[in-house]
């Protein structure tokens, strides 16, 4: 069994309220959101249409993905609007002295 290790993925005050950064982590191209004071990490690529979820429209928990519109919940990864059926990977995330974490699998 392995562990999982925590990276460090950003300085959390380069997170607006509301708002969702790309950043490349260890090699993983992520989608960091700041929702109602929660932060949550998804991959930034949609399952639909290859476009990157940080250039999207962030709306409460929902990414629109910017080429086709559908749409992801961002805590859990589900599709919420067609055309999208594919979940997205969520990667979990923690905030440690003043750094957002995350760890990938």
């Amino acid at each position: 069994m392995s562990l999982e290790t925590w990276t460090d993925a950003m300085g959390v005050d380069a997170l607006r309220p509301d708002d969702v950064v790309g950043v490349e982590v260890a090699g993983h191209d992520l989608a960091i959101y700041r929702v109602g004071g929660a932060l949550y990490a998804t991959d930034n690529l949609c399952t639909h249409g290859h476009a990157r979820l940080c250039e999207g429209f962030l709306l409460d928990h929902e990414i629109e993905c910017p080429v086709h519109q559908g749409r992801f919940d961002v805590r859990d990864g589900r599709p919420t609007c067609a055309p999208v059926t594919e979940p997205l990977r969520c990667h979990p995330v923690k905030i440690e002295g003043g750094r957002v974490w995350v760890q990938l699998g």
